[in-house]
């Protein structure tokens, strides 16, 4: 009877672990769809990362470059696909490492040389994902304008 109650709890968390990968696949098409329908309301073009990460670079910066462990000093404003603003900095932007920030922030701002501005479009997974972080809900996709002020 052991055995059987192993192979049923064994045989369940197989399933529900099966379960959380096609939401996972099915969210992250949902995301490129919103992110392709936000680009083509708003008559944009952008790049797409092997990761699902999109970005529009307007200015590529003439600076330093960064990779995902530098030390940075952006400026930003963060909204949703309708447009409502849920972050920004002043235009003296912050500092952190990239190594600290969301995975969309990592892949996404070595794109650009200092002194680059531009946009990342950033699927739910690569931002705050199914549960979501402080304001933002569970797996929204989210667009900053950013400018690389500063490679540190």
């Amino acid at each position: 009877m052991k055995l059987f109650g192993l192979l049923l709890i064994s045989s369940s968390v197989l399933f529900l672990a099966g379960c959380n990968k096609k939401s996972a696949e099915e969210q992250a098409a949902i995301d490129d769809q919103l992110i392709q329908d936000y680009l083509i309301a708003n008559n944009l073009v952008a790049e797409k990362d092997p990761s699902g990460l999109y970005y529009i670079i307007d200015q590529q910066g003439t600076g330093p470059e960064c990779n995902s462990n530098s030390d940075v000093r952006v400026a930003y404003t963060g909204y949703y696909t309708n447009g409502e603003i849920f972050d920004g900095s002043n235009a003296q932007g912050i500092t952190f490492n990239l190594n600290g920030v969301i995975d969309g922030w990592r892949i996404g701002i070595p794109y650009f040389k200092e002194g680059g501005s531009g946009k990342l479009l950033i699927p739910s997974a690569l931002g705050y994902g199914p549960n979501g972080g402080g304001s933002v809900p569970a797996n929204s996709v989210l667009i900053f304008d950013i400018e690389l002020i500063e490679v540190l």
